[in-house]
């Protein structure tokens, strides 16, 4: 399930369920046309329906982020669960500063 808002140029997109390889290709093909659109400032990825996530959610970040650099927005990850929380910190992300 994904659920996208936007407010004041800022896109928050709300993900839930569990994100795999499939499901991580519809969100990221949903998003980037949003974002070519509205080309937001901000975009926000909420991870707080997230119940179980594989690389491919790694993968959803990293696009969103290099995205966003291309139009000159940034990229937060908002809301990230306990149990992903180690997942996040061994991917590398927190370098990039965009985990809340």
């Amino acid at each position: 399930m994904l659920k996208i808002q936007s407010e004041n140029q800022v896109m928050t997109a709300e993900l839930s369920g569990e994100l795999d390889h499939h499901r991580c290709a519809v969100i990221r093909k949903k998003i980037d046309m949003l974002t070519e659109q509205e080309r937001p400032r901000m975009l926000r990825l909420d991870f707080s329906g997230v119940q179980f996530m594989d690389s491919s959610g790694i993968g959803l970040v990293m696009g969103r982020y290099r995205q966003m650099s291309l139009i000159g927005g940034k990229l937060m990850v908002i809301n990230i669960p306990p149990h992903l929380k180690n997942l996040f910190r061994l991917s590398g992300l927190g370098a990039l500063g965009v985990l809340e």
